[in-house]
Parts: C-alpha cells; sequence; structure tokens
C-alpha cells in the first residue's frame, strides 16, 4: 500500500468517520458548547509532539492531577532500537523532553527514565535522541540491560504469566507514566501501551514461548499500572515492525493519544493503523479480564484539532 492511500484510508476513515476521532465529532463538540468534567481519553492531531502534550494533559487537569509533590516518578517510553527519530521506532524525544517537564512543574521530586532495549543500550539511548532530550529536562537515565536491576514479582490471577522479573524502578517509584510509540509490530500486528511494558521485565523471552498476547494482558494484572499513557502517533511506522527498515515504513500522522486506560488507548491506536481492535488478540483478551474498555463508542472522549 502505497503511503498517501494509507494516510487516506487510516486518517480519512479511520479518524474522520472513526470512533475514536471524529472530526465531526470533535466539531460538534465545541459547536454544542459543552465541556465534560471528566474525559476518558484526549485525542489531538495536527501538532508537534510537545504542543500536543500540552493541550492535552490541560483537558485531563493537568499533570497536577496524576502526580503529587514530592513523588519520584518513572516515565517509560520506548528506546529498543538503535535507529534515529525519524524512523519512528522509538518514542519521540520532544514527547518525552515535554512530558518529564511537567511532571516536575507538578512538583515530582526526581524523574526517572529507562527502558529493556533489544538493540545495544548505550547506542540506543543515544541515537535515539531520548537520552540527551530526558537529560536537558532534568531526567535521570538509568540503564535495564542487566539481570541485576530486576525483581520478581508474582501474578496470582494470571492465566500464563505466574511471575515476572521487573526493573527495579518499577517497585521503587511512586508514579508510573507509559509512553509508547505507536507501530507495526511482527508478531502482534501492533504495538502500543499494553506491549510496551515488555520493555519493563527481563525475561521477556518467556513471553514469546508462551502465548505472546496471554502473557501481555496478563502482566496488565499487576498492581503496578501506569497512572497515564501517552501514545506517541506523530510518526507511525505502518510496515516492517518493530525495528523498520527506512523512511518508506513510516507515515507522518501528526496525533496523540492519552489517556488512564490502556486498554481503551490500544483499541483507539489500532484504528490508527486501519486495524479493527478485536484483530489484536491481547486486547479483546484485556478487555474480558477487566483490565480496561476497548468500546470507544462508550468513552468521553476529547477530541481536539490543532
Amino acid at each position: 500500500m502505497r503511503r498517501r492511500e494509507f494516510f487516506r484510508k487510516s486518517v480519512g476513515a479511520g479518524i474522520a468517520a472513526g470512533a475514536a476521532f471524529s472530526i465531526g465529532g470533535y466539531n460538534k463538540l465545541w459547536a454544542a458548547g459543552t465541556s465534560p468534567e471528566k474525559y476518558d481519553m484526549v485525542a489531538i492531531m495536527g501538532g508537534e509532539p510537545d504542543a500536543m502534550f500540552d493541550l492535552g494533559i490541560q483537558e485531563l487537569g493537568g499533570m497536577g492531577t496524576f502526580i503529587r509533590k514530592g513523588q519520584k516518578v518513572l516515565v517509560k517510553p520506548n528506546i529498543g532500537w538503535d535507529v534515529v527519530p525519524e524512523l519512528a521506532a522509538n518514542t519521540n524525544p520532544n514527547l518525552v523532553k515535554r512530558i518529564i517537564e511537567h511532571c516536575f512543574r507538578a512538583g515530582a521530586k526526581e524523574v526517572y527514565v529507562f527502558d529493556h532495549t533489544c538493540d545495544n543500550w548505550v547506542n540506543t539511548y543515544k541515537n535515539s535522541g531520548i537520552e540527551k532530550a530526558a537529560k536537558a529536562a532534568g531526567a535521570k537515565v538509568v540503564p535495564g540491560n542487566t539481570e541485576n536491576y530486576y525483581q520478581e514479582i508474582e501474578i496470582p490471577t494470571a492465566v500464563k504469566l505466574k511471575k515476572a522479573k521487573v526493573h527495579e524502578l518499577i517497585m521503587e517509584t511512586d508514579v508510573f507514566i507509559n509512553v509508547p510509540i505507536l507501530k507495526d509490530h511482527n508478531s502482534t500486528r501492533m504495538t502500543a501501551c499494553l506491549k510496551n511494558m515488555m520493555g519493563v521485565v527481563w525475561d521477556r523471552g518467556y513471553w514469546h514461548s508462551n502465548d505472546l498476547h496471554q502473557c501481555i494482558a496478563d502482566y496488565a494484572l499487576f498492581e503496578k499500572k501506569p497512572v497515564l499513557n501517552i501514545i506517541d502517533c506523530y510518526n507511525v511506522m505502518v510496515k516492517h515492525g518493530p525495528q523498520g527498515v527506512s523512511k518508506e515504513d513510516v507515515v507522518q500522522m501528526k496525533s496523540q493519544i492519552i489517556t488512564s486506560d490502556w486498554v481503551a488507548g490500544d483499541a483507539a491506536a489500532a484504528k490508527m493503523l486501519s486495524i479493527d481492535p478485536r484483530r489484536v488478540d491481547y486486547i479483546p483478551i484485556a478487555h474480558k479480564m477487566g483490565l480496561g474498555n476497548m468500546n470507544l463508542e462508550s468513552l468521553n472522549i476529547k477530541r481536539i484539532k490543532m
């Protein structure tokens, strides 16, 4: 599928007519002069990553809604691959930087950033642009490359993933913010909120060999959940994911999804790729397990076009 055709189908049909990103719904909302007190999701399109986040978090009451003064915060982007930001394999560094700035403005004592990378972590942190951006905002960037950083936890109600080794920062910080990038994935069709948790565990090989989709949903049962999920849909890898091959794999969608419900976030993200959320197995599994709501039509969604 050519880039122009994909963009027309995903944004024209998936956004303009779809349940998650209806521009008509956005216009009607403003025309009616309504301003609901609480939104389940904010969907923004048409701006730069940092500016979209500024507007989106404001609609959710500001970062102070999620962080109290003096708390330690973990911001977890996708930093899996040793590629430049333009290839959209990792979370946009400008978005990461702005989120960290908002955390400190809300009174965070410390902000940490890490990922269990697929490529060499030193090169990946550097070439993704995320290490530089995070440090510029005042965050502490830490590695996740050895098993010593991980602690074993139990998930007794899980179907497959009864235990896992999670990075110590998951256990030691007060607030967890999940910042995945939306992209194609050869194992699960797509990756966003729920699958980004494979970057906080050490033993992810087990997931791949023991029903990957069920393990992704099982991990969401663990008590330390993100208070906020911010999905980077600015540059979106639409094929050859998760690493990509070239810029030809990328479509610029200039969009962002912000929600506390990671199942809803993944359902909306699937629509961005013109995928029925029911066809991404871990989404309906997590929905049936009561881990979130994939039925977007039942949610109160704030839509913003910049």
